[in-house]
């Protein structure tokens, strides 16, 4: 069930991101001046925990459906979901291990 919660709540967060980008990247056309303040908001410290946080759900979900789908397209993924579940924990926590430091650096050493 879990993955189930996981899987819509990151949906609908990557949906809005999505949402708010096309939005305040139409400012260009409309508003240069405006744009431009968007933007330097967005390269503050608070706005890079955000990005790692888009990142995880990208992720997670990215992972998760690929799990979505052998349940239901392989005859013996409805058998293997739950260990499905676990692998799909399992490289969600090594992308962010690999991502989420290297990303902070950049973010706070400016």
């Amino acid at each position: 069930m879990w993955s189930w919660v996981l899987h819509r709540i990151t949906g609908v967060a990557i949906f809005f991101f999505l949402l708010v980008h096309i939005l305040d990247t139409a400012l260009v056309r409309v508003a240069p001046e405006a744009y431009n303040a968007v933007i330097g908001t967005y390269q503050t410290p608070i706005m890079g925990l955000g990005e790692v946080a888009l990142v995880g759900a990208i992720v997670y979900h990215a992972f998760n459906g690929i799990r979505v789908i052998l349940i239901d397209l392989w005859k013996k993924g409805p058998h293997y979901q739950r260990a499905m579940f676990y692998i799909v924990i399992a490289l969600w926590v090594i992308t962010m291990l690999a991502f989420v430091p290297r990303h902070l650096i950049n973010v706070f050493s400016h």
